[in-house]
């Protein structure tokens, strides 16, 4: 069953676009760039998600990053 987000297409790949575009005009390696985009995870994580929902997100986070890359 394929995964309904409340996101249009266009509005993720552009909100995409524009953190790649940050990566490249910093030349950013691909390591700096994980460590950032992880920091920026994290800080969202900490920042933005009650302590009792972290758990349950970041292993949803960590199952559909699996699954992008098979």
């Amino acid at each position: 069953m394929p995964i309904v987000s409340k996101y249009s297409n266009e509005r993720v790949e552009k909100i995409n676009q524009e953190l790649l575009n940050v990566l490249v005009s910093a030349q950013a390696t691909p390591d700096l760039a994980l460590m950032c985009l992880g920091n920026t995870i994290t800080d969202i994580l900490t920042n933005e998600i009650p302590v009792k929902k972290r758990a349950a997100i970041v292993e949803n986070f960590t199952n559909a990053l699996k699954q992008s890359i098979k």
